[in-house]
């Protein structure tokens, strides 16, 4: 019984897809993990902006982490639209780029340490998985748009109990 591609390689995308827009919206490929490839975008997203966010100087940490995430999702967006369109779908799982945006969204301004790294990113899945109002009417906007964007206002939600748990000191002692 012969295999479709997909099920040995991970999903086929058309080849007309520019090479960019692959790379970019699986993230170097991290999207073609299994399982939970949304899962693995933002845990990648964390491992490695934990290590870059420590070489950046303190006082311009903050604007360093929201220009990291306008610029993911600046080229985000087209290149979640031309993946999309060339696999065919509206959201294929193997497209992380968005998980990426919003996990940066939910690590801006939080110190640097484990406790934060790992509540961003368990509050960023929560909100991304549950999709709480009005995340989930985000996805109805026009493809990479729809994709990336209901990402970011899982984000922003996450940075906002974040920032909370950090007012109220229960991630810092």
């Amino acid at each position: 019984m012969d295999r479709p591609p997909e099920a040995i390689a991970g999903p086929v995308v058309s080849q007309r897809t520019p090479l960019w827009a692959t790379l970019v919206a699986t993230f170097f490929g991290i999207g073609r993990l299994k399982p939970a490839p949304g899962t693995w975008g933002a845990l990648a997203t964390v491992l490695l902006w934990s290590a870059a966010s420590s070489r950046i100087p303190v006082a311009t940490r903050m604007w360093a982490t929201i220009v990291a995430a306008a610029v993911v999702t600046l080229i985000g967006i087209p290149a979640a639209t031309r993946v999309a369109r060339g696999f065919g779908a509206k959201d294929p799982q193997f497209v992380v780029i968005d998980e990426v945006a919003g996990q940066l969204v939910a690590l801006i301004a939080v110190p640097l340490v484990w406790k934060t790294f790992l509540a961003g990113f368990i509050l960023f899945r929560i909100f991304d998985i549950w999709k709480p109002f009005p995340i989930r009417r985000l996805e109805r906007l026009p493809e990479g748009t729809g994709i990336v964007v209901d990402d970011l206002g899982a984000g922003l939600y996450a940075l906002a109990i974040m920032h909370l748990l950090l007012h109220f000191g229960l991630l810092m002692k």
